[in-house]
């Protein structure tokens, strides 16, 4: 763990919030690399469980919302961690609405959940959809957690990928399992290692949840909870219908039933979902005789797709070709690095501890000069570069033309 951290401050993935004033516990920052790495497991997230379902809206609802909104999910009652001396102490963050006496007290939203059963009803007469069918939306929650804890694991500020799927009662088993299995194909795609699967006993469940089952992960701090699915029934909707006095019924054409639909949800935490992608992928090995630190990151979420060398950064021939190179994979893939920086072997050492699948190096057999190339092939190897894999190491020359194919 304290390994991972290290290369996370180093490399411009993760640095401790305010550090410069002693830092705020429960904050970090995402760096240049981190917030790519982010961004696209969000984009994964996203494409698979909104994109690429017919039947999944997306959303995206404010932070602030209506106080009486917390009072009827339950939050503002249940929402508590205990204290050491037999209290209670509600973990949500409280603000400030408005200005002096017309100030209202209201709270930074502890889930994303709530602003998705705010807006059932506005989905519902925006694109009468069939059911079953969800709403689903990526954003920020907050908690006043007593003992943040563990990196970014347990933090005061963080984000859910979540999906409120609404359903008929009788359906509720099939579609709970439809989720589960989508949520396993996740933790595939991501390359998760040592994922497991935990029945939530009902004196453990939220208190809306009839089943919850969690994802847990082999974190090096032990064994934690990093996703969660969860049968709200219709907890949330009839809560939010009688307060507000609101109809949240669903009319179902078809039959001419009208009822209250009940809820499955998928609940991920983004920057759990970051640690836990990060170890996974973290490998120590030995190349060449060095020992060697590399990220084995799924391609699709690597923060650099592909690192492009001039094998020599004071040969202006080299230089040009590469950035000539450079520009061509630029517009094909958006996480590119132009690399020119230290010898050769240190920039593939960097490229590795940062996950980057593919460096390619353009060398004097690229530009076809036989008195400073390889002596051996060099007219033949013209236009062509060095591909580096980053898992092997293993070295091919690609024709420049082939390049965008090969690394896709």
């Amino acid at each position: 763990m304290e390994n991972l951290i290290s290369l996370c401050k180093r490399r411009g993935f993760i640095y401790q919030g305010s550090e410069i004033y002693g830092g705020l516990a429960g904050t970090w920052d995402y760096g240049p690399l981190g917030v790519e790495i982010r961004h696209n497991i969000k984009q994964l997230w996203w494409k698979m469980f909104i994109s690429d379902m017919e039947e999944v809206y997306g959303l995206s609802s404010a932070i602030i919302m209506n106080p009486k909104v917390w009072e009827a999910s339950g939050h503002a009652a249940n929402f508590d961690d205990p204290l050491d001396d037999g209290g209670k102490f509600n973990v949500m963050f409280k603000t400030q609405v408005g200005a002096g006496e017309e100030a209202v007290t209201s709270y930074l939203r502890p889930e994303t959940a709530q602003g998705i059963f705010v807006n059932f009803k506005n989905v519902v007469d925006s694109f009468h959809p069939k059911m079953p069918f969800g709403i689903g939306q990526i954003g920020k929650a907050f908690r006043n957690e007593i003992s943040p804890r563990d990196f970014i694991f347990r933090t005061r500020e963080f984000e859910q990928m979540e999906v409120e799927y609404f359903v008929s009662e009788k359906d509720w088993k099939k579609s709970f399992e439809k989720w589960r299995e989508k949520m396993q194909e996740f933790g595939k795609v991501l390359n998760l290692s040592n994922l497991h699967e935990l029945e939530v006993d009902k004196s453990d469940r939220a208190h809306y949840s009839e089943r919850t089952i969690d994802f847990e992960f082999d974190y090096p701090f032990g064994r934690k909870e990093l996703w969660g699915l969860a049968y709200r029934t219709d907890f949330d909707l009839r809560q939010h219908s009688a307060s507000s006095g609101v109809g949240l019924e669903y009319f179902d054409e078809e039959s001419g039933e009208r009822f209250t639909p009940h809820v499955i949800e998928p609940s991920l935490g983004v920057d759990r979902t970051v640690l836990a992608t990060l170890l996974s992928a973290y490998k120590e090995d030995n190349l060449g005789g060095e020992t060697r630190v590399y990220l084995k990151l799924p391609k699709s979420i690597a923060p650099i797709r592909v690192a492009v060398f001039p094998l020599l950064k004071n040969k202006p021939e080299l230089v040009e070709k590469a950035r000539e190179v450079y520009k061509m994979l630029k517009k094909e893939f958006s996480n590119v690095e132009f690399d020119d920086n230290g010898n050769i072997g240190k920039r593939y050492r960097r490229q590795d501890e940062i996950g980057t699948p593919f460096c390619v190096t353009i060398d004097f057999d690229t530009l076809g000069d036989p008195s400073k190339g390889s002596g051996q092939g060099t007219l033949e190897h013209k236009n062509t570069v060095t591909v580096r894999d980053r898992d092997t190491g293993e070295q091919k020359r690609v024709k420049i033309e082939d390049l965008k194919e090969s690394i896709s």
